[in-house]
């Protein structure tokens, strides 16, 4: 099987039915999506597939094949990326666990609509932060949206 990860072609021989979160942290050692619920709820393994943010716990390879996949790591190659300077400049994470999570949602998201409003903001964004850094979160978001 055939994935474009980060504009890269590559090559696995995973069974069709693996998440995609396998492949991209044990065989091409992309750390940014991690695991935390393995049920699509939690967010800390968002990436972007054909430019949609998705969960990549209950992503399958199969599903995936042929579609433009852009984890943390491709987002930009230097941290140049606007959500992620907000994040920097907010001073956003405190474990960082789940911000990569953030980031490729808020990042889908901007991408979807620039200027979305608080209620938009809101609905969209159901991530989960374990350290509950929603008010620097907010804040980071509210910056994409005026900038």
């Amino acid at each position: 099987m055939q994935l474009n990860v980060n504009g890269k072609l590559v090559e696995t021989d995973y069974d069709p039915d693996t998440p995609l979160l396998w492949v991209l942290r044990d065989d091409l050692k992309l750390k940014g999506a991690k695991f935390g619920c393995g049920i699509g709820a939690c967010g800390t393994c968002t990436v972007h597939i054909d430019g949609l943010a998705t969960r990549s716990c209950v992503a399958y390879l199969g599903d995936v094949e042929g579609a433009e996949i852009v984890t943390v790591e491709g987002l930009s190659e230097d941290g140049s990326h606007p959500v992620q300077q907000a994040w920097i400049e907010n001073d956003v994470p405190q474990c960082g666990y789940c911000q990569t999570g953030f980031v490729m949602e808020v990042a889908a998201m901007a991408a979807e609509d620039p200027k979305p409003n608080a209620q938009e903001i809101e609905e969209r964004i159901s991530n989960i932060c374990r350290c509950g850094t929603y008010d620097r979160i907010r804040t980071a978001i509210q910056q994409v949206a005026e900038s």
